[in-house]
């Protein structure tokens, strides 16, 4: 089958485009011939419809994709019709007279629906073809002249006058051939005997047989008819009628008799028996559907019909004698398939919006439906309807439903519709079908967000990393869509006169607190920030809630050591007399730590000694005393140095040297001056001077004591009065006195700014009272009361 030149397509066009909008009760139809190419222009719709280019996106403008959507396509920027895919006309109507592409121009805002078809014209693009390109035909010499041999036709798939027009044969002095159309408009070639054959002189034949079709330019195909002479049997069957009609309903169960055909042949015996069958220009998909018996001729129901899918059928039948040569007579039989009603209606939703705000006013559109039905005549004739307790309606235009509100909505009340959309045709007995919308009701924004809790409290151990999250708080929205997205931020206020921007920062996506500081619990405690949640609607709405940060001691502060030096590291002098006996008060270590609880709590040891046997330290008082009574051959100068550690976890520690001098016996002291007074060296009234210094010295140090004895004797009176108790409570490394509590297994922390009480486990509790020591140094002393708690 030759193809058509582009050249040719584009004559074609030119001759069979021809757009022919009509407007009236929204319908336009436009003409073109087939295998034009991709992007012809069909015609300009917009111009046709009466709109601007403009007006084409305002409108929401597009074709329904149904059926023309595949094959035409609009610029919405010039609103030109065109062609989006190559329409072959005979894969899309087949021998169809008429071939029409229906497609539908939906404008919405407002709506408006436009009913189109696309008429396509046949070209001739397809050559005649025979099914074989060679005829056999036997032909006994017994024939005489005039005799006619029905020859198989040609199939052209185009229509009208591009179909197949004619017949011809090369010329034979022997064969003509002659031609007749019957009622249908079929061509029937006969090959016709103009001269008697002698098999003798030939034995075959060979004619090349032509069909041409009327289209221009004109088409043709060719077979080689081989006519072979034979001997007897020179009659062929002919049938009773050369076109057999019926008629029946798709639903016609298998088996049952569509027609009997009927041959009869003028020979006798075996030449005049027949054999019936399909010719070989019966389409395969026939022998699926219809099934001949050979002896009879009956025609069978052999699958099954469906109106929907072919309307009818088209048979060619050939007897077949028995003689020798056999001799084919053909006859063709039309079957029209009868509609019942057994498809249900289908339905279609069109433009459809699964939202509606719940003040949408009534008669707000909701979708465009389309409800069709394959059947014919009553059978395709449809109804549709919805249920009563719904706020939706439906109302008709043109062959469309439009489901529009009846009422106004409520989403507290009902927040999705499942509208269920009936419909049923009239045909006997009918048949139904349902389909389902879904509707969701959208909200307005009514409705805050709500934290869980309006307080939080958020602990932070102290030395935390800058820009890790502490926190996270969560607001709900119980709105829809935009009005339930959720952002957050801190509400501008300060915290020790910086903003709280320097300190903290929150994520305005889900609400993580980040710290943008590291934080000292010595410098602040606690602090209170005020987090708000502001929905995306309109207008948006907010609500706030407050958080505690409380910031949680870590060990990070070294102990340092007050007295005697008062800085750690540094080394200081004590004086001591060599008389004094075990358990003797040599000094006692005063150290503080900035840190609380257990990261306060400290303990002593003496790290290194000049003679470790010679002295002992509180581990937890830091009082130094003598382990034994000193002996005259222990040193004059002892070296201490002392370990100051807290009980943090890792723990820190200080060192502090303790230079101890060891002073001499009075007794000694005198024997060494009469040594020296005895020496010429020295003058002879030395004793007089040292006597006398000695003893100034002694007065002084007497008085100094006295003074001190007097001042912390008053000191405890003050502190008898002002506690009515001798026992302190020493807590979190505070140094000053607090009011008598109850030993608990607990120590609390309570930070200003917020009601809580924080409890930090195992922090042992100890009653402390004045140790009579004071009253040998400088400094306070003070011992256990009682045994301590933990």
């Amino acid at each position: 089958m030759a193809c058509v030149s582009s050249l040719s397509l584009t004559l074609i066009a030119s001759i069979f485009i021809v757009c022919a909008p009509g407007r009236s009760s929204g319908h336009i139809s436009y003409s073109i011939a087939e295998e034009m190419e991709e992007g012809t222009l069909v015609g300009n719709i917009a111009q046709d419809l009466g709109l601007s280019v403009q007006q084409l996106s305002a409108r929401k403008f597009h074709l329904s994709p149904d059926d023309g959507g595949r094959y035409i396509t609009v610029g919405l920027d010039n609103g030109v019709l065109s062609i989006r895919e190559r329409i072959n006309r005979e894969r899309l109507c087949g021998q169809a007279e008429m071939c029409t592409i229906p497609f539908e121009i939906i404008l919405e805002n407002p709506l408006e629906v436009y009913r189109g078809e696309l008429v396509i014209f046949d070209v001739n693009d397809n050559s005649p073809a025979f099914r074989e390109s060679s005829i056999p035909l036997q032909i006994s010499e017994a024939i005489s002249p005039g005799v006619r041999f029905r020859l198989e036709s040609a199939e052209d798939p185009d229509v009208g006058i591009n179909t197949v027009a004619d017949y011809a044969i090369s010329a034979s002095e022997y064969f003509s051939l002659e031609t007749r159309r019957t009622e249908e408009g079929i061509i029937i070639a006969e090959l016709v005997l103009e001269k008697s054959l002698d098999r003798e002189l030939q034995t075959s034949f060979q004619l090349e047989f032509t069909a041409t079709d009327g289209g221009i330019p004109q088409r043709t195909g060719t077979a080689q008819i081989l006519i072979t002479v034979l001997d007897f049997n020179d009659n062929p069957p002919v049938f009773e009628h050369d076109v057999y009609r019926s008629s029946i309903k798709e639903n016609i169960p298998q088996g049952t008799l569509v027609v009997k055909v009927v041959a009869n042949d003028l020979d006798d015996g075996l030449n005049a028996k027949l054999t019936y069958s399909f010719s070989g220009l019966t389409s395969q998909r026939v022998h699926g559907v219809f099934s001949l018996v050979p002896d009879t001729g009956e025609i069978l129901v052999e699958g099954l019909l469906d109106f929907e899918e072919t309307k009818g059928y088209s048979l060619d039948i050939q007897a077949v004698d028995h003689g020798s040569p056999a001799i084919t007579g053909h006859s063709k039989v039309l079957i029209k398939i009868i509609d019942v009603n057994d498809n249900v209606p289908e339905i279609k939703v069109k433009s459809s919006t699964n939202y509606v705000p719940e003040n949408a006013p009534p008669g707000t559109l909701i979708a465009l439906i389309d409800v069709t039905d394959r059947d014919s005549d009553k059978n395709g004739q449809v109804r549709c309807e919805i249920p009563q307790d719904v706020p939706f309606m439906l109302q008709t235009s043109s062959s469309h439903y439009k489901l529009i509100t009846s009422e106004t909505l409520d989403r507290e009340t009902m927040s999705e519709y499942k509208v269920l959309i009936s419909s049923w045709d009239l045909g006997s007995p009918s048949l139904s079908t349902n389909k389902t919308i879904h509707i969701a009701v959208t909200d307005v924004n009514d409705n805050a967000p709500r934290f869980a809790e309006l307080s939080y409290n958020v602990y932070l151990l102290e030395n935390n990393t800058p820009g890790t999250s502490i926190f996270a708080v969560t607001a709900f929205d119980p709105d829809l869509e935009q009005n339930s997205y959720v952002s957050y931020s801190i509400l501008n206020n300060n915290i020790q006169n910086m903003p709280m921007s320097t300190y903290l920062s929150i994520s305005s996506m889900n609400g993580t607190i980040y710290a943008l500081r590291s934080f000292d619990y010595e410098e602040l405690k606690s602090f209170q920030i005020h987090v708000q949640a502001r929905d995306a609607g309109v207008p948006p709405r907010s609500s706030t809630a407050t958080v505690n940060v409380i910031i949680l001691d870590q060990n990070d502060n070294a102990p340092v050591i007050v007295s005697p030096s008062g800085q750690s590291g540094s080394s200081a002098v004590v004086n001591m007399p060599q008389s004094v006996s075990q358990g003797y008060l040599v000094t006692k270590i005063l150290a503080t730590d900035d840190d609380s609880g257990q990261n306060a709590r400290l303990v002593y040891q003496i790290m290194k000694a000049t003679d470790p046997s010679l002295f002992i330290i509180g581990q937890t008082s830091g009082e130094i005393k003598t382990a034994r009574n000193i002996l005259e051959s222990d040193s004059t100068t002892q070296s201490l140095l002392i370990l100051v550690k807290d009980n943090g976890q890792p723990n820190l520690s200080s060192t502090f040297s303790i230079q101890v001098t060891i002073l001499q016996n009075s007794t000694d002291t005198v024997t060494e001056s009469g040594n020296l007074v005895g020496s010429p060296e020295y003058p002879s009234d030395l004793n007089l001077y040292l006597l006398i210094i000695f003893s100034c010295t002694s007065i002084v140090f007497l008085l100094i004591i006295i003074l001190l004895i007097g001042v912390k004797c008053k000191q405890e009176r003050n502190i008898t009065q002002e506690y009515a108790s001798c026992s302190y409570s020493y807590k979190r490394g505070d140094m000053h006195s607090m009011t008598n509590r109850k030993t608990t297994m607990e120590d609390t922390l309570r930070y200003p700014g917020t009601d809580q009480v924080v409890r930090m486990p195992g922090l042992p509790q100890y009653s402390v009272c004045l140790s009579p020591e004071s009253a040998k140094s400088d400094f306070l002393f003070l011992k256990p009361c009682g045994p301590p708690t933990s």
